[in-house]
């Protein structure tokens, strides 16, 4: 049986018909943003309840904790310089790992209040550091602690690569999420997973066209069927590979559902790794799986 389903013919191509999803660890509460270190043949992805992060070892498929604590990280990226990029929901800050292992504070205010807690977020080749701040981590004690919104609003912000400064990018989503950029970095599309705060709202994608340093107009990219996306990547083809519910759904650039990969429990985020960048990690609600695809990332 094959470990997907073909919505169109152009997912054929993105496919192999003798590979299996591997299951490759768990015991995670809510297992999120995986990021690929290429140098090291090593992924991180943050067990946010449990307020620690994980290292699954390629060369050997060994388990570790990788930090803890983690300040109930979530998003996690790595930069043009190799340095993990994190989402922080305890200490509602974006932070850097420098090479030596300290950690430098990028971003926790905008305009002079608290920011929520940073959920995703992508790094542009300009250096900038682009991230969704909706209230998760302030919303119960479960995933960081709770508060009041400072800033009244849930909002995608950048942090300007040379000066550090943060500015508003993305305003009107109720819940802004998964955050990525095409290859030719010309569109931000961004999950809003306002649902799980306003009963009936569709869950969505949305694509942004990016000019330099802001976005234009929203234009409606994907409606989910069932559940909610939340994490995503692009790949070479401009193609998405989308957490979906309890599957991960691909999107050809024109919208267009190519094809799907059932996992069996509720998926928050994926990334590509492997040293040819063709393997897929997906981030289940409690576990770490892979599978082997004829693609590979986008960068």
């Amino acid at each position: 049986m094959l470990p997907y389903v073909i919505h169109d013919q152009r997912f054929s191509n993105l496919v192999f018909g003798h590979v299996n999803l591997e299951k490759l660890a768990s015991g995670c509460r809510w297992a999120e943003g995986p990021a690929y270190f290429a140098a090291g043949r090593y992924l991180i992805w943050s067990d946010i309840p449990n307020n620690r992060m994980m290292r699954f070892d390629e060369t050997d498929a060994s388990v570790s904790v990788f930090r803890n604590p983690s300040f109930n990280s979530n998003g996690n990226t790595v930069d043009r310089d190799g340095r993990l990029i994190s989402c922080e929901h305890l200490m509602r800050r974006v932070t850097r790992t420098e090479h030596d292992g300290s950690i430098t504070v990028v971003a926790d205010r905008f305009d002079g209040h608290r920011l929520n807690s940073p959920n995703d977020v992508v790094v542009k080749s300009d250096g900038s550091i682009w991230f969704s701040d909706p209230t998760y981590g302030i919303d119960s004690d479960y995933e960081g602690l709770q508060a009041k919104s400072e800033i009244g609003a849930s909002n995608v912000y950048r942090i300007d690569g040379a000066t550090g400064k943060v500015s508003l990018v993305v305003s009107g989503r109720v819940k802004p999420n998964g955050l990525a950029f095409s290859p030719d970095e010309t569109l931000l599309y961004v999950a809003d997973t306002g649902a799980t705060h306003v009963s009936g709202l569709p869950a969505t994608i949305w694509s942004y066209k990016v000019d330099g340093q802001t976005v234009g107009d929203a234009s409606l990219f994907a409606t989910c069927p069932d559940g909610l996306y939340d994490g995503f990547r692009c790949d070479i083809h401009g193609n998405i590979w989308t957490s979906a519910g309890r599957s991960v759904f691909c999107y050809s650039p024109d919208g267009t559902h190519l094809g799907t990969i059932p996992i069996g429990e509720i998926v928050a985020n994926v990334c590509f790794g492997g040293p040819r960048r063709n393997r897929l990690y997906i981030c289940g609600q409690t576990s770490l799986y892979s599978i082997y695809l004829n693609t590979r990332a986008a960068v």
